[in-house]
C-alpha cells in the first residue's frame, strides 16, 4: 500500500486520540488494537510479524537528507545505505529502512508532525505500529503449537520458558527476551500474569516478542500440556520442600543426561517465588548459587542466568567432537 503523502498534523484529531488511548488496557479490549513503540520494536513487528500489523505512524524529519551512514543504522541492526526510498518522503535515516520495509510488506504508512507522534506515545522516538491483538494471539498460538509439534523430532533441546503470576511489565518484557536470546522454542505466562501486549511489555522485549511465540496457560493447564509431551517441569526456586530439594544449576548442568534433555523451566512470582503446591509438581527444583553477599537474585536476572546457563550446556553438549 502507497505511503500516504498527506501529513497528520493535528495531535487533537480522533485517529490521534485513538491511538494514544492503546496504552490504556481497556482501550485496547475495546478496539482490538496494541501499540508498538520505537524503532527497534517496530523494525522487529514490520520484519518478522508484518500480517498483524494495520499501521505504522512516522515522524517527518527536518533533515531527512542527513548521512545514510549514520552510526545509529548499524545499531539498530542495518548496514550500509536505507532500502531505496522515494525522494519526497521526508524521514529521517534511521526510521527510512523501516518505512521502506514497511511499505515493500503492504502496510498503511502515514506521515506525522512530531507533535503528534509525541501525543501517540512519548516512547515512540520518531515511529510507532497498530496491531491486531486478535491476529497477534492467533499467530502466536499457531507459532506455539508448530514449534510443540517437533519437541521430540529436533536435533537441539527444546527448551520452554514459563513464569508463574509474572506481574510487573518491565519484567515480563525482559524475561522475554531473555528467553529469546537463549533459544526457547516459546514462553508460557501462567496464571495471573501481566497482559503480554501491554506497551511496556512489547518495549521491554526489544523487539523479541515477534521473534518467539508468546501464550498462557491455567496452572493445570500448563502441568497438563507438559504431561502430555513428555516434557519434565523444572521449577527455579530458591528452597524447594522436604519433599523436593533443590540442587544447584551447576550440579544440574554437569549431568550430561539432564542437560541435554528437552524441558520447560518455571520461575515465580517476583516478590513470592512459587508455591509449595507447584514446586512439588515440578520434576525437579534448582537453584542459582550465590557466591558473594547479595540475598537473592531479581527474576529477569535469574531468567537470563539460567536460560541462558541451560542453552549453552545444551548447545556445547549437541555439537560434534572434532
Amino acid at each position: 500500500m502507497p505511503i500516504r503523502q498527506n501529513i497528520i498534523n493535528n495531535p487533537k484529531s480522533e485517529r490521534v486520540r485513538r491511538v494514544a488511548d492503546l496504552s490504556n488496557r481497556r482501550s485496547r479490549e475495546r478496539s482490538g488494537r496494541f501499540l508498538v513503540e520505537g524503532p527497534q520494536s517496530v523494525r522487529e513487528a514490520v520484519r518478522y510479524m508484518p500480517q498483524v500489523i494495520t499501521d505504522v505512524y512516522v515522524t517527518v524529519s527536518d533533515d531527512p537528507e542527513r548521512s545514510s551512514r549514520d552510526p545509529e543504522l548499524a545499531r539498530h541492526g542495518y548496514e550500509g545505505s536505507p532500502e531505496t526510498m522515494p525522494d519526497d518522503v521526508p524521514v529521517s535515516a534511521l526510521l527510512s529502512p523501516i518505512v521502506a520495509e514497511a511499505a515493500k510488506a503492504g502496510l498503511y504508512v502515514h506521515l506525522c508532525m512530531p507533535g503528534v507522534i509525541e501525543r501517540m506515545s512519548r516512547d515512540a522516538q520518531g515511529i510507532v505500529a497498530v496491531g491486531d491483538a486478535e491476529a497477534m494471539r492467533a499467530a502466536m498460538c499457531d507459532a506455539f503449537d508448530d514449534a510443540a509439534c517437533g519437541i521430540s523430532a529436533g536435533d537441539a533441546p527444546t527448551l520452554v520458558a514459563a513464569f508463574w503470576q509474572v506481574r510487573d511489565p518491565g519484567n515480563a518484557g525482559t524475561v522475554i527476551r531473555a528467553a529469546d536470546a537463549a533459544g526457547c522454542m516459546g514462553v508460557v505466562f501462567v496464571d495471573d500474569c501481566v497482559e503480554e501486549l501491554n506497551p511496556k511489555v512489547i518495549r521491554s522485549t526489544a523487539g523479541s516478542l515477534f521473534h518467539l511465540p508468546v501464550v498462557t496457560m491455567t496452572t493445570d493447564g500448563f502441568f497438563a500440556w507438559c504431561d502430555g509431551r513428555g516434557l519434565p517441569v523444572t521449577a527455579a526456586d530458591v528452597y524447594g520442600t522436604p519433599a523436593n530439594r533443590p540442587r544447584p544449576l551447576p550440579e544440574v548442568l554437569s549431568d550430561d543426561e539432564v542437560s541435554r534433555a528437552p524441558r520447560a523451566v518455571l520461575f515465580g512470582n517476583e516478590a513470592r517465588g512459587l508455591p509449595a503446591d507447584i514446586l512439588e509438581r515440578a520434576a525437579q527444583v534448582v537453584s542459582i548459587p550465590l557466591y558473594g553477599r547479595a540475598e537473592s537474585l531479581n527474576l529477569g536476572t535469574s531468567a537470563a542466568v539460567m536460560l541462558m546457563s541451560m542453552a549453552m550446556s545444551s548447545h556445547v553438549r549437541s555439537c560434534p567432537e572434532e
